[in-house]
């Protein structure tokens, strides 16, 4: 179950951030809406990493599509080997 506070508890913010853990965000509301999440470190560089991954992958997929494979001697040629 998430756990939601209202931002004002961040005036104790001690309290807030010892029920943060990797997987746990501890979300903030404002108003009574959405407006902030308190991630792990760990976590948010994960979701960092994934992110670029998937970009990255994005990129390839557009490359396949609309300049086709390189054959097998292609990739050799371009890595030198």
């Amino acid at each position: 179950m998430p756990n939601i506070r209202p931002v004002s508890d961040l005036r104790n913010y001690a309290e807030v951030l010892k029920e943060i853990s990797f997987d746990e965000p501890v979300f903030l509301t404002k108003n009574g809406r959405g407006r902030y999440a308190i991630v792990d470190i760990e976590e948010y560089e994960k979701t960092k990493a994934i992110i670029k991954l998937m970009e990255k992958l994005a990129e390839g997929e557009k490359s396949v599509k609309e300049n086709g494979w390189l054959s097998i001697d292609e990739v050799k040629d371009a890595l030198g080997v």
